[in-house]
Protein backbone atom coordinates (compact mmCIF):
# COMPACT_ATOMS: atom_id res chain seq x y z
CA UNK A 1 0.00 0.00 0.00
CA UNK A 2 1.39 3.23 -0.87
CA UNK A 3 2.57 5.41 2.15
CA UNK A 4 0.18 8.13 2.95
CA UNK A 5 2.58 10.32 4.89
CA UNK A 6 4.59 11.04 1.52
CA UNK A 7 1.44 11.29 -1.00
CA UNK A 8 -0.68 14.63 -0.94
CA UNK A 9 -4.01 13.97 -2.43
CA UNK A 10 -5.12 15.78 -5.47
CA UNK A 11 -8.95 14.83 -5.25
CA UNK A 12 -11.58 14.43 -3.15
CA UNK A 13 -14.22 12.55 -2.66
CA UNK A 14 -17.38 14.12 -0.30
CA UNK A 15 -19.99 12.46 1.10
CA UNK A 16 -23.15 15.16 0.78
CA UNK A 17 -25.24 14.10 3.76
CA UNK A 18 -24.73 16.33 6.99
CA UNK A 19 -21.54 17.68 5.02
CA UNK A 20 -22.67 19.87 2.40
CA UNK A 21 -26.77 19.04 3.22
CA UNK A 22 -28.44 19.18 6.23
CA UNK A 23 -30.72 16.48 6.75
CA UNK A 24 -32.16 15.01 9.16
CA UNK A 25 -35.56 13.68 9.97
CA UNK A 26 -36.16 15.60 12.38
CA UNK A 27 -37.27 18.16 10.18
CA UNK A 28 -40.36 16.40 9.59
CA UNK A 29 -40.95 15.01 12.68
CA UNK A 30 -40.65 17.56 14.53
CA UNK A 31 -43.61 19.09 13.22
CA UNK A 32 -45.50 15.97 13.20
CA UNK A 33 -44.76 15.16 16.88
CA UNK A 34 -45.13 19.07 17.92
CA UNK A 35 -44.97 19.34 21.99
CA UNK A 36 -44.14 15.93 22.40
CA UNK A 37 -40.50 15.56 22.18
CA UNK A 38 -40.29 12.34 24.06
CA UNK A 39 -42.47 11.10 21.98
CA UNK A 40 -40.50 11.79 18.48
CA UNK A 41 -36.98 10.56 20.31
CA UNK A 42 -38.96 7.05 20.67
CA UNK A 43 -40.12 6.72 17.43
CA UNK A 44 -37.10 7.72 15.84
CA UNK A 45 -35.20 5.37 17.89
CA UNK A 46 -37.75 2.19 17.46
CA UNK A 47 -39.64 2.91 14.90
CA UNK A 48 -38.12 4.75 11.75
CA UNK A 49 -34.89 4.73 12.69
CA UNK A 50 -31.43 4.20 11.60
CA UNK A 51 -30.84 0.81 10.93
CA UNK A 52 -34.71 0.86 9.09
CA UNK A 53 -33.79 3.98 6.79
CA UNK A 54 -30.05 2.52 5.75
CA UNK A 55 -32.19 -0.12 4.00
CA UNK A 56 -33.52 2.10 1.80
CA UNK A 57 -29.95 3.52 1.31
CA UNK A 58 -28.99 0.14 0.15
CA UNK A 59 -31.25 -0.60 -2.25
CA UNK A 60 -34.47 -1.47 -0.49
CA UNK A 61 -37.91 -0.32 -1.71
CA UNK A 62 -39.10 2.91 0.30
CA UNK A 63 -43.40 2.17 -0.87
CA UNK A 64 -42.30 -1.58 0.56
CA UNK A 65 -40.26 -0.67 3.47
CA UNK A 66 -42.97 1.92 4.54
CA UNK A 67 -46.15 -0.52 4.13
CA UNK A 68 -44.41 -2.70 6.19
CA UNK A 69 -43.56 -1.21 8.95
CA UNK A 70 -47.02 0.65 8.88
CA UNK A 71 -48.14 -2.80 9.24
CA UNK A 72 -46.39 -3.29 12.54
CA UNK A 73 -46.71 -0.69 14.34
CA UNK A 74 -50.30 0.66 12.51
CA UNK A 75 -50.51 3.25 15.31
CA UNK A 76 -48.22 5.34 14.24
CA UNK A 77 -49.20 4.15 10.59
CA UNK A 78 -49.66 8.34 9.41
CA UNK A 79 -46.22 9.03 10.40
CA UNK A 80 -44.57 6.11 8.87
CA UNK A 81 -45.97 6.84 5.55
CA UNK A 82 -44.74 10.34 6.16
CA UNK A 83 -41.36 9.03 5.88
CA UNK A 84 -42.12 8.78 2.24
CA UNK A 85 -44.65 10.92 1.28
CA UNK A 86 -42.99 14.41 3.04
CA UNK A 87 -39.65 12.84 2.59
CA UNK A 88 -38.63 16.46 0.81
CA UNK A 89 -39.25 17.79 4.56
CA UNK A 90 -36.33 15.71 6.05
CA UNK A 91 -33.65 17.82 4.09
CA UNK A 92 -33.21 21.12 5.08
CA UNK A 93 -31.05 22.79 2.35
CA UNK A 94 -26.97 23.10 1.80
CA UNK A 95 -24.56 23.76 4.49
CA UNK A 96 -23.02 27.13 3.70
CA UNK A 97 -19.56 26.81 4.57
CA UNK A 98 -18.98 23.68 3.07
CA UNK A 99 -20.39 24.50 -0.13
CA UNK A 100 -18.36 27.48 -0.53
CA UNK A 101 -15.22 24.98 0.50
CA UNK A 102 -16.50 23.27 -2.58
CA UNK A 103 -16.40 26.03 -4.55
CA UNK A 104 -13.28 27.49 -3.64
CA UNK A 105 -12.20 23.69 -4.91
CA UNK A 106 -13.94 23.67 -8.17
CA UNK A 107 -12.25 26.81 -8.69
CA UNK A 108 -9.18 25.92 -8.58
CA UNK A 109 -9.71 22.68 -10.88
CA UNK A 110 -9.80 19.89 -8.36
CA UNK A 111 -11.74 16.87 -9.42
CA UNK A 112 -14.76 16.71 -7.26
CA UNK A 113 -16.62 13.20 -6.78
CA UNK A 114 -18.89 12.51 -4.49
CA UNK A 115 -20.20 9.03 -2.60
CA UNK A 116 -23.41 9.01 -0.72
CA UNK A 117 -25.74 6.95 1.24
CA UNK A 118 -29.38 7.46 -0.15
CA UNK A 119 -31.90 6.27 -1.78
CA UNK A 120 -32.73 5.64 -5.46
CA UNK A 121 -36.07 6.65 -5.02
CA UNK A 122 -34.92 9.82 -3.16
CA UNK A 123 -31.68 11.22 -4.67
CA UNK A 124 -33.61 13.43 -7.59
CA UNK A 125 -34.90 15.60 -4.39
CA UNK A 126 -31.32 16.56 -4.08
CA UNK A 127 -30.64 16.77 -7.92
CA UNK A 128 -34.14 19.22 -8.10
CA UNK A 129 -32.84 21.14 -4.78
CA UNK A 130 -29.07 21.47 -4.98
CA UNK A 131 -27.52 23.27 -7.81
CA UNK A 132 -23.67 22.29 -6.60
CA UNK A 133 -24.51 18.94 -7.21
CA UNK A 134 -23.70 19.96 -10.74
CA UNK A 135 -19.60 20.66 -9.25
CA UNK A 136 -18.94 16.85 -9.10
CA UNK A 137 -17.37 14.72 -11.96
CA UNK A 138 -19.32 11.50 -10.93
CA UNK A 139 -21.54 10.82 -8.20
CA UNK A 140 -21.97 7.36 -6.29
CA UNK A 141 -25.24 6.98 -5.23
CA UNK A 142 -25.62 3.49 -2.80
CA UNK A 143 -29.28 3.03 -3.69
CA UNK A 144 -28.03 3.08 -7.72
CA UNK A 145 -25.84 0.84 -6.94
CA UNK A 146 -27.70 -1.39 -4.13
CA UNK A 147 -24.62 -1.65 -1.25
CA UNK A 148 -24.01 0.98 1.11
CA UNK A 149 -21.08 2.64 3.32
CA UNK A 150 -19.13 1.64 5.19
CA UNK A 151 -18.98 -1.75 3.15
CA UNK A 152 -15.68 -1.97 1.07
CA UNK A 153 -17.57 -2.81 -2.11
CA UNK A 154 -18.94 0.57 -2.64
CA UNK A 155 -15.68 2.40 -2.23
CA UNK A 156 -14.49 -0.53 -4.69
CA UNK A 157 -17.59 0.41 -7.50
CA UNK A 158 -16.84 4.42 -6.84
CA UNK A 159 -13.20 3.93 -7.52
CA UNK A 160 -13.83 1.57 -10.53
CA UNK A 161 -16.30 3.61 -12.02
CA UNK A 162 -14.68 7.30 -11.50
CA UNK A 163 -10.90 5.76 -12.04
CA UNK A 164 -9.88 6.85 -8.32
CA UNK A 165 -6.88 6.35 -6.92
CA UNK A 166 -7.65 6.23 -3.05
CA UNK A 167 -3.88 7.93 -2.21
CA UNK A 168 -4.34 10.48 -4.21
CA UNK A 169 -7.96 11.13 -2.89
CA UNK A 170 -8.89 12.75 0.03
CA UNK A 171 -12.25 11.34 1.25
CA UNK A 172 -14.54 13.65 3.94
CA UNK A 173 -17.32 11.65 5.50
CA UNK A 174 -19.25 12.88 8.80
CA UNK A 175 -18.96 8.96 9.93
CA UNK A 176 -16.26 7.86 11.40
CA UNK A 177 -17.01 3.99 10.50
CA UNK A 178 -17.25 5.39 7.01
CA UNK A 179 -13.59 7.17 7.41
CA UNK A 180 -12.25 4.16 9.38
CA UNK A 181 -13.29 1.97 6.59
CA UNK A 182 -11.66 4.64 3.73
CA UNK A 183 -8.41 4.68 5.73
CA UNK A 184 -8.28 0.84 5.22
CA UNK A 185 -8.79 0.85 1.54
CA UNK A 186 -5.78 3.60 1.72
CA UNK A 187 -7.45 6.39 1.30
CA UNK A 188 -6.70 9.87 3.09
CA UNK A 189 -9.87 11.22 5.16
CA UNK A 190 -11.53 13.66 6.66
CA UNK A 191 -14.13 12.97 9.62
CA UNK A 192 -16.52 16.26 9.33
CA UNK A 193 -17.71 17.74 12.37
CA UNK A 194 -17.78 21.52 11.04
CA UNK A 195 -16.59 23.75 7.64
CA UNK A 196 -13.45 25.68 9.84
CA UNK A 197 -11.89 22.11 10.73
CA UNK A 198 -12.64 20.67 6.69
CA UNK A 199 -11.11 23.79 5.92
CA UNK A 200 -8.04 23.53 7.70
CA UNK A 201 -7.71 19.88 6.85
CA UNK A 202 -7.35 20.94 2.93
CA UNK A 203 -5.20 23.88 3.95
CA UNK A 204 -2.72 21.49 5.15
CA UNK A 205 -3.27 19.12 2.39
CA UNK A 206 -2.19 21.54 -0.04
CA UNK A 207 -5.90 21.50 -1.84
CA UNK A 208 -6.77 24.89 -0.93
Amino acid sequence: MTDLANTRPDTVLFDLGNVLVDWSPRYLYSKLFRNRPHEMDWFLTHVCNGAWNVRHDAGESFPDNVAALAEQHPWYRQEIEAFWHRWPETMKGPIDGSVALLEALHAREIPLYALTNWSAETFHHAEERLPFLSRFRGITVSGRVKVAKPDPRIFEICQQTHGLDPARTLFVDDSPRNTAAAAALGYHVHTFTAPDALNDCLRQHGLL
